[in-house]
């Protein structure tokens, strides 16, 4: 492949580093997605977190969201010239949220299909520009693991992308753990990314227009990964491996109290659902739960994160096209930490994750 900018080549600046920047939550859609989006729009759908999302994005004529609406359907050149111009080498692709869990079953297994082979398409194009995480169906778990297999051992992508809750159901339902089963085994990484918080969540959020990025992402799929630890699903599948953008949707800077008072809580049986577990959830958060920084191009967040967790645990992300902000790319580049611990950070703890 030729090294030009037009052709997809990898960016001239990283002659200069020695590791590759490799972005690892970086969204994009197809037309098919979005039409999908105006019909369930158009039909008055009961889903506050979507219509506040997508009912602002789709149709919006301000800047922001027709850039991100342009930029986000952009699987070839134009998207790898702002990779270039940001220094980037490398997108992990998937599917903006909600993705295909705000259709009904039939709709969204069949989307998912469509949209994982055009997915492979730009891949296959541009291999060393661009890798993918598989869209799945939660809404049909037994269909969800067959097509995350097939999109792993067939069309070559590197994991899953759940967009959190799924009409309002979370992972940490037994009912959704043939995802987890085929996840593990086929040694893949789920990559769980936010959608707009679920209708039992979303009210007090919403009236203060913090339903968003700003706070309410995080605060559902935050609380999405610390359900799924304490159901005991880690447990089950001790080997399953689950990532999460944004600094760990702040479950980091709680691990001490959520280790305190997950103890404390379990020993007084105040609540049916939260039972004893093998290990505490700070051990789950060390060993099972990648972490990155997409959003939040903050050093001081960053080295923290990396002396909880540990440095092969957090990965670079920028976040593309929802916070395109080249000058935010090398922030650790900054930061006061080894040379062996930044390229784990941009190149080498990706590599290792999505077996790239």
């Amino acid at each position: 492949m030729a090294s030009s900018e037009s052709s997809g080549g990898r960016s001239p600046s990283a002659s200069t580093r020695p590791y590759k920047r490799i972005a690892t939550e970086e969204a994009f859609a197809t037309p098919e997605l979005f039409e999908g989006y105006r019909k369930l729009l158009a039909s008055g759908i009961d889903d506050p977190g979507f219509v506040s999302l997508w009912g602002f994005y789709l149709d919006s004529p301000s800047e922001r969201p027709r850039a991100i609406r342009e930029k986000l359907t952009w699987l070839d050149e134009r998207r790898i010239r702002d990779m270039d111009a940001s220094g980037i080498d490398m997108q992990i692709l998937s599917l903006t949220g909600p993705g295909v869990q705000i259709f009904d079953s039939a709709t969204a297994v069949s989307m998912a299909k469509d949209t994982n082979d055009r997915l492979a398409e730009a891949v296959a194009k541009y291999p060393t520009r661009f890798a993918g995480l598989a869209a799945v169906a939660p809404q049909n778990p037994p269909e969800a693991a067959k097509e995350l297999e097939r999109g792993v051992k067939r069309l070559g992508l590197k994991g899953a992308i759940i967009n959190s809750h799924t009409h309002g159901e979370y992972l940490d339902d037994p009912k959704f753990w043939d995802i987890f089963a085929a996840a593990e085994a086929l040694d893949v990484p789920i990559y769980i990314h936010p959608q707009g918080p679920s209708k039992g969540l979303i009210g007090p959020l919403l009236a203060r227009g913090l339903d968003g990025a700003i706070f309410g992402f995080g605060v559902d799929t935050g609380m999405h990964l610390l359900a799924i630890i304490t159901s005991g699903a880690f447990d089950r599948f001790p080997k399953l491996q689950i990532m999460v953008g944004h600094m760990g949707e702040a479950l980091p800077f709680w691990m001490y109290r959520l280790d305190y008072m997950h103890r404390a809580t379990v020993a007084s049986k105040r609540y049916e659902a939260l039972k004893p577990l093998k290990r505490k959830v700070s051990d789950y958060m060390k060993e099972n739960v990648y972490v990155t920084n997409s959003g939040v191009a903050w050093a001081p967040a960053i080295t923290f994160s990396q002396q909880v967790l540990g440095v092969d645990r957090v990965l670079y992300a920028m976040d593309y096209p929802y916070q395109f902000a080249p000058e935010e790319v090398g922030e650790m580049e900054r930061a006061n930490i080894s040379d062996a611990d930044r390229k784990k950070f941009y190149q080498t703890n990706a590599e290792r994750a999505f077996k790239l």
